[in-house]
């Protein structure tokens, strides 16, 4: 039998196997340029997002911080331009009543409540100090020439700051008249001296802050018992548009005066109420 002649592969064939190996071969020099390229940098772009989130909650704060003073401004805006109330009877009531309603009995509350016999007419804002207390006290001058007792005045004013009460004292002169006036309030005066000044001469009018003026009390410089008339700056605002009852502290020692004696003689009926 005749040997088959090893067959040799054909030009096509040869070509096509050429073909695979310069392929197989790119294909390797491809991807090894691929792996071994340094990876670029990240764009602007892609870190955006990343960039968005880290400043996002500062973003947020800032913009509730406007939000709030924006709200706090148009509050105020609000108060200033509104029609202003007088104050009541009921006011000062409702004032108490919120003030102790957490650590008083019901029984207690009922003994802090004012008899409405203990008001005066209350100030429906068209009066200046001086015409008010002519209205609710018009027989002053009768009243003040009987008075001959040290520690005491006949009528006191309430009110929220110094400033305030130096207002309020160059605004009664023409209901004062030869009356004797003190300033009862802590700006450049010690206790001790004001308690010296009552003990000596004799005091009509008195104007102050509550602190001080509980303090008078509580030393034995002022006594409340000749007092016929207590008299509070109620309706006037400061430049915050508050007005004396708004301020916490304020309210704290109002109320504590009341407790000093006040209540006692109002519900005597020799001692009565004014809003002013």
């Amino acid at each position: 039998m005749r040997r088959p002649k090893s067959q040799k592969p054909s030009a096509q064939s040869r070509q096509v196997e050429a073909e695979a190996s310069d392929g197989e071969g790119g294909g390797d020099t491809a991807m090894t340029q691929q792996e071994t390229a340094p990876v670029p940098a990240l764009s602007k772009k892609t870190e955006q997002p990343k960039e968005c989130f880290l400043i996002q909650p500062k973003e947020t704060n800032e913009d509730a911080t406007k939000t709030r003073k924006r709200k706090k401004k148009k509050i105020t805006d609000v108060l200033a331009k509104s029609e202003p109330k007088p104050g009541t009877p009921e006011d000062l009531q409702k004032l108490m009543k919120d003030y102790y309603s957490s650590n008083r009995s019901v029984i207690e509350l009922e003994e802090l409540t004012l008899p409405d016999f203990c008001f005066l007419k209350a100030n429906d804002l068209t009066h200046s100090l001086s015409s008010y207390l002519k209205e609710i006290c018009p027989k002053w001058v009768k009243l003040r020439k009987n008075h001959s007792e040290n520690k005491s005045v006949l009528m006191l004013i309430i009110c929220g700051s110094a400033i305030r009460a130096l207002e309020l004292i160059r605004s009664m002169t023409a209901f004062r008249g030869d009356s004797k006036v003190m300033k009862l309030f802590a700006k450049h005066i010690k206790v001790q001296e004001q308690v010296k000044l009552l003990e000596k001469r004799v005091v009509h009018l008195g104007v102050g802050t509550p602190g001080r003026i509980k303090e008078l009390i509580k030393q034995g410089g002022l006594n409340l018992n000749p007092l016929k008339f207590l008299v509070f700056d109620w309706n006037w605002r400061d430049q915050k548009l508050r007005r004396m009852m708004d301020i916490p502290e304020i309210r704290k020692e109002v109320f504590e005066i009341l407790e000093m004696g006040v209540l006692s003689l109002c519900k005597s009926e020799s001692l009565k109420l004014g809003l002013f």
